[in-house]
């Protein structure tokens, strides 16, 4: 477009508009996009930061499109319902829940009255019904490998998010 215009523009500048303003430009397209989710998959799985156990919760819908994800210190019922209560804040009430057979979940579901309705299923790891959440999570670790773990908590954050859809 700027070529048409008479308008002279390098590669570098254009890629450095790309790093610089790309994140906005799919953040704005994801607001705009219908947010019919029917199923969410839900699993937290434990990572490294600065040597410390930090807990990484994830959901995604049945699309593979990840909709939260999240770095907590704690596993348990508050986290599981902060996961949720995010989640709820963006997306519409979801048809079916998958998770692990962690009880916090089923607490945290039972807590938030928006949830009550929602069908609940607890997958058997064994069973590898889960496999859309489970594979979700090997880009992560995959970057965790290379950067011999994770130095900060909000730059790991930060990176988690970028990291959402690319």
């Amino acid at each position: 477009m700027f070529h048409q215009r008479g308008i002279e523009v390098s590669h570098k500048t254009v890629r450095e508009w790309c790093i610089k303003f790309g994140s906005l430009f799919a953040q704005e397209l994801r607001h705009r996009e219908t947010r019919r989710v029917s199923r969410w998959h839900l699993d937290q799985v434990w990572t490294t930061v600065d040597g410390v156990r930090h807990w990484l919760w994830r959901a995604i819908d049945e699309h593979d499109f990840v909709l939260v994800i999240m770095l907590q210190r704690h596993r348990d019922t508050d986290a599981a319902k902060t996961l949720l209560t995010t989640l709820l804040s963006e997306y519409h009430v979801p048809e079916a829940i998958h998770t692990d057979q962690f009880r916090s979940y089923g607490a945290a579901i039972r807590e938030l009255s928006s949830l009550i309705q929602v069908d609940h299923q607890e997958v058997v790891s064994a069973a590898r019904c889960n496999n859309l959440i489970e594979h979700s999570h090997r880009l992560i670790r995959r970057q965790e490998r290379q950067q011999q773990g994770f130095k900060g908590k909000e730059r790991t954050q930060e990176f988690l998010n970028l990291r959402a859809n690319p």
